[in-house]
């Protein structure tokens, strides 16, 4: 005799009796929800609907993936940064809350009233880009990355949010910039040292790693884009680093030695070191002002 199908109420219990960790409900709803193709105010009317056989398939193997340790940003395609949900592949690292800080600051020292020129660099999925340019649409905003399949993701995200004014170009740090200046600089690099354990852990296991690591001390990459960033920076230009916890004194050494001025390392909600910023000397531009949101 064929079992009767799970409602959806105890297929949820079940689910979030097996998978670790203290998200374990919210992730089991979220799965099912994507394997539903509905919204969660829809779950709560439908508890007691009976689960089709094929949607318990698709489900259960989400869930062997997620217990697997793939994140779940990878298994549902998408991830929430800023006011923008956006597309996200295993070729761009999942956007975390506390990046929306580098968004935050930047947005302090760019005018909404003026055509300021903005560079992300290592976008990713164009989370950094595109919140800025949702929140300046005066602005021209460029994104750079290395790899062709983030930039894929990138462009996706910002035909998606119908934002004309980000531009995308391949290349590694400053490569795609060549004798082009910008009212600031903001950039979210591989900042974990090549060593560290975590790397072998949770999700950044899956994710990439040249998005993750870099040298032994993870400075490597911040150390470039800062030697570079007078070059491409107009005068009185900022730039915004996001980096490890216990990080910010060493490159508030490294922006001193470049000759940057108001440098400084802000803290995340957390009260940890998140982001280190400076200017650059010069008669103030457009975006060098310290602005109002």
């Amino acid at each position: 005799m064929t079992a009767a199908p799970q409602e959806i109420r105890q297929l949820l219990a079940d689910a979030a009796r097996d998978l670790p960790g203290v998200e374990a409900r919210h992730e089991a709803e979220l799965l099912l929800l994507h394997v539903l193709g509905r919204d969660r105010s829809w779950l709560f009317a439908h508890a007691t609907d009976p689960v089709d056989a094929d949607i318990a398939t698709a489900f259960h193997v989400l869930l062997q993936r997620r217990t697997a340790g793939e994140p779940v940003a990878y298994l549902l395609g998408r991830r929430g940064f800023w006011t923008l949900d956006l597309a996200v592949s295993p070729a761009t690292l999942i956007p975390r809350p506390e990046t929306e800080r580098l968004v935050e600051l930047a947005l302090d020292r760019l005018p909404g009233d003026q055509p300021l020129r903005i560079a992300d660099l290592g976008t990713g999925s164009g989370a950094i880009a595109l919140a800025l340019a949702s929140e300046r649409p005066l602005a021209q905003v460029l994104a750079t990355d290395l790899s062709a399949e983030a930039l894929a993701v990138a462009g996706a995200n910002a035909r998606q949010h119908a934002l004309g004014n980000v531009g995308f170009r391949q290349g590694g740090w400053y490569a795609p910039l060549a004798g082009e200046r910008f009212d600031l600089i903001a950039s979210n690099p591989p900042y974990i040292a090549s060593d560290d354990p975590h790397l072998a852990r949770g999700d950044l296991r899956f994710e990439p790693a040249t998005a993750l690591a870099s040298g032994p001390d993870g400075l490597d990459d911040i150390r470039q884009i800062i030697d570079g960033a007078p070059d491409h920076l107009r005068p009185g230009g900022w730039l915004l680093l996001e980096h490890g916890w216990d990080q910010g004194g060493a490159i508030r050494a490294l922006l001193d030695a470049h000759g940057f001025v108001d440098v400084a390392t802000e803290v995340d909600l957390e009260q940890r070191d998140r982001v280190s910023l400076g200017r650059l000397p010069g008669t103030p531009g457009a975006g060098s002002r310290r602005a109002q949101r």
